[in-house]
């Protein structure tokens, strides 16, 4: 009878930390926090997620400390990252790693020094100490596996992971997390390789719009390096395992070269599903046709068992979403709270995945907005499909300042002297949480804490809503 609830929230770099973060302390102020079965996080939401679960009673505890580790490194000046000695370092502990040096391991270690701003052993499976005993949510993070010589319209495939478990949801193929990385044939475990650290996973997600803010500075940082012709002192490598597939020509410089001049970050693992035969079913199984959606897997010499390599690549790419995991039939999930951080159109990736689950087949409320209402969003919307009871219902907190502006608590409005504190701009040109951010001033992310906390605390009677109609509809299905 009780209802399975689930967070599903996008990307948006350090807006989506930052937002997630607040979201979370509202949830956890309206003692709701405790109900939630899932959260699902892709690109900039999932650095939050991995921060909370190295702390493995997070939700039980009071959010504000947690928050308050992260203010500090929100705050901090992020360009001494970006400083000669510190891009020795960073080169210098890659290839200390035993992992061949990519543009994506480089881009991870930045990340983990733009976010984190310290050294972090705590690998994914790791996670597992958070949950245990039931106390928090299952967090799930997205990722797209791609090809390379095809575009995201003809070519993607959902990869889930969890501290549990890494998988493709169309082939129903998931391996241990602590074997990620490590190489398989015929679904056997051919050669184990070490867990990647999560600030590797993180370059995973590390945004596209994120990397061109890195871009930019590099352009105008490597150069001078270069001309003095000074080289970084490297540790000697007494071994190096094969987890990525791309080594640059020219070392160091051919990393930075691929980091300035690659669109899209892509990471190469070893295939695990690599001679694994599926093709001869594919094509007459009903178990792999929902997520059918792409043109190649007509072809069933084409899927990926015959790959070597996973080529994994930002969601926001194709849909800023991480809904897919929540769709599996066997989660059950009756609401979701979609939390929507992403750059552009605060509805758009509602609506694209109403499309896209529409297109597969997949149980998903119809939404429809009115250019005028998208001009003029509320800060809470509820969606429901009365007719289909397998689908959820959808509770959309677009990221917007309405309310907040007159009221510091729902129902407290503010003195003439705290009009000044409800003034957040989340949406406009100039607002300073534009997605190329890495530091905010402490009033700046104190500001978009209160205000993403407040939208849900003063949206309680339509969370609420949700879950009583959830409620009653499983009741009525059951009759």
């Amino acid at each position: 009878q009780v209802p399975v609830v689930a967070v599903m929230t996008t990307g948006g770099g350090t807006r989506a930390l930052t937002s997630l973060l607040g979201n979370l302390l509202g949830l956890q102020k309206l003692d709701l926090l405790d109900a939630i079965s899932y959260i699902t996080g892709s690109s900039g939401s999932t650095w939050t997620l991995s921060h909370l679960y190295q702390s493995p009673d997070w939700s039980r505890k009071d959010l504000s400390g947690l928050i308050g580790e992260v203010r500090r490194h929100m705050t901090k000046s992020k360009l001494s990252c970006f400083s000669l000695e510190s891009l020795k370092c960073l080169f210098s502990c890659n290839l200390a790693s035993p992992y061949t040096v990519t543009r994506k391991s480089f881009g991870s270690a930045l990340s983990l020094f733009l976010v984190n701003s310290q050294k972090n052993n705590h690998k994914l499976s790791d996670e597992r100490q958070a949950l245990n005993q039931g106390q928090n949510p299952l967090p799930i993070y997205m990722i797209l596996n791609i090809k390379d010589d095809y575009s995201l319209s003809e070519f993607k495939e959902w990869v889930e992971f969890t501290p549990y478990e890494v998988g493709f949801l169309k082939y129903g193929a998931f391996i241990r997390a602590e074997d990620f990385g490590s190489k398989f044939f015929m679904g056997r475990l051919m050669k184990k390789l070490p867990e990647s650290r999560i600030c590797f996973m993180k370059g995973d997600v590390l945004p596209w719009e994120t990397l061109d803010c890195i871009k930019m500075y590099l352009i105008c940082t490597v150069p001078a390096y270069c001309n003095k012709g000074d080289k970084p002192s490297l540790p000697a490598r007494n071994h190096e395992l094969e987890t990525y597939l791309v080594t640059p020509e020219c070392g160091i410089m051919g990393i930075v070269r691929e980091v300035l001049t690659e669109r899209v970050m892509v990471s190469k693992f070893y295939n695990f599903l690599k001679g694994f035969q599926m093709h001869n079913e594919y094509l007459q199984s009903k178990s792999f046709r929902i997520w059918k959606d792409t043109v190649l897997e007509n072809f069933p010499n084409q899927l990926t068992e015959t790959a070597e390599f996973l080529c994994l690549a930002d969601t926001a790419g194709y849909i800023d979403i991480s809904y897919p995991p929540l769709m599996r039939p066997e989660r059950k999930v009756d609401v979701v709270l979609h939390l929507n951080y992403s750059s552009g159109s605060q509805t758009s990736p509602l609506e694209e995945a109403s499309k896209y689950f529409l297109k597969q087949g997949i149980p998903f409320p119809k939404i429809h907005l009115s250019e005028e209402e998208k001009k003029n969003l509320k800060e809470c919307y509820i969606f429901e499909d009365a007719e289909t009871p397998e689908a959820p219902t959808v509770v959309f907190f677009p990221l917007v300042n309405d309310t907040f502006r007159k009221y510091k608590e729902p129902g407290v409005e503010r003195s003439p002297a705290e009009l000044a504190e409800g003034n957040v701009d989340v949406s406009s040109l100039f607002s300073p949480y534009c997605i190329n951010s890495f530091t905010y001033t402490e009033e700046q992310f104190d500001k978009l804490v209160k205000l993403t906390s407040y939208n849900i605390q003063n949206n309680k009677h339509l969370i609420l809503q949700a879950l009583n109609s959830a409620i009653e509809q499983k009741r009525q299905h059951k009759k």
